[in-house]
């Protein structure tokens, strides 16, 4: 049996209410840190050596972490808990895992009562911070940066996705007079996106502009609501666009338009965040909570689970979109693990993208694989 020392840092309640106030960019000191019990680490039967992937690995066909179908098995608490999950949207994909733990009771097994609740990002950190909500199912967004920076206690403890290798959700343009995609310069060119500057997308935009000579300073940005950016892109209103799914499937295959680039495959960019409550006042419960999450993902996503047409349809219904949608792109590859530096990219993107500022936060600052290396049984 393996032992790990988790730090727990005090709620001062004068350090909780600066934290609230400031805004973003702004800091505060450290915060002081007290030992913690040490935790217990035991072997998770279903969970070997396929359950935990280097972190370093950063190859794209790298296979996502898994364990047997039905495990890690549930191990209920002593005590029933209810938890508050927020996150911005009920029907994006990459919510599924979530929704259809609901709807199997994968969360109820390990005694847990989870209540989604719909709230973006800036206005659930705070709540997040100050305990009223449990998990933010989300990302280190510029906002959650700037929060850590400020003093919240929040940790992104586990990931939810990266794009299959057929996927072309991601930076489209708009050919001009035969241009070679290869080749094409973005330098002053205007974006639309439906995304502001502050999401975890700018990393994979800043990447794939720089591959064509262009800083995202130079980019003129022109945020556009869903229904706006494919017409802004293919009726002349911008040059590129990011386009999400399944919109982009609008103008696959056509040769006025050119892929650029899109999230890296096998690096997630998002997943589970956890607050005080669960980093410190109750790790039992933030094991159990990723503990049903994995499983769930072990039993239902572990391959192409859009080739099943009954559980493409058993998902349509629980995210309430229409099944030849959902169908229409290639499946997200569900991954829990987070992978090193990524955290150290996405602040760069910031940084160039003008939405933080101060000295980047360490990796340690801002992520946290210890609750999900726990309910795998892993032992570093």
């Amino acid at each position: 049996m393996h032992t790990r020392i988790r730090p727990r840092p005090p709620l001062a309640v004068a350090v909780l209410i600066a934290a609230l106030a400031l805004s973003a960019g702004c800091a505060a000191g450290p915060v002081a840190t007290a030992p913690a019990k040490p935790r217990a680490i035991k072997a998770v039967p279903g969970c070997g050596a396929g359950s935990w992937t280097d972190p370093a690995d950063l190859s794209p066909g790298r296979a996502p972490a898994r364990c047997a179908k039905g495990t890690p098995a549930p191990a209920p608490l002593g005590k029933r808990r209810t938890l508050t999950v927020a996150t911005g949207t009920l029907s994006a994909e990459y919510v599924a895992p979530l929704r259809l733990a609901l709807a199997k009771g994968e969360f109820r097994k390990e005694g847990l009562d989870v209540r989604l609740k719909v709230l973006p990002t800036p206005d659930a950190l705070p709540l997040l911070a100050k305990g009223d909500v449990d998990v933010l199912w989300a990302a280190p967004e510029a906002a959650v940066v700037n929060g850590v920076n400020g003093g919240f206690d929040i940790r992104w403890v586990a990931g939810n996705f990266s794009p299959g290798p057929k996927s072309r959700s991601g930076l489209w343009v708009r050919l001009k007079n035969g241009q070679d995609p290869s080749s094409v310069p973005l330098k002053g060119a205007t974006l639309g996106t439906m995304i502001g500057k502050g999401s975890v997308i700018m990393y994979p935009m800043d990447r794939a502009f720089a591959a064509h000579g262009a800083a995202l300073d130079s980019v003129t940005f022109q945020q556009l609501g869903s229904a706006d950016v494919l017409t802004a892109l293919t009726g002349g209103g911008v040059d590129s666009a990011w386009l999400l799914d399944p919109v982009w499937r609008q103008v696959d295959g056509n040769k006025q338009y050119a892929f650029l680039g899109g999230q890296p495959q096998g690096e997630p960019l998002g997943g589970a965040l956890y607050g005080p409550n669960l980093l410190q006042q109750d790790p039992d419960a933030g094991v159990a909570f990723l503990r049903a999450y994995l499983r769930t993902v072990n039993t239902y996503f572990a391959g192409d689970y859009k080739a099943d047409r009954s559980f493409v349809a058993e998902l349509a219904g629980l995210l309430k979109v229409d099944p030849k949608i959902l169908a229409s792109v290639p499946p997200l590859r569900m991954d829990w693990e987070i992978r090193k530096g990524t955290t150290d990219r996405l602040q760069r993107a910031y940084r160039d993208a003008g939405v933080t500022k101060g000295a980047p936060l360490p990796e340690a600052k801002l992520v946290d694989r210890d609750l999900y290396a726990e309910a795998v049984g892993h032992r570093p």
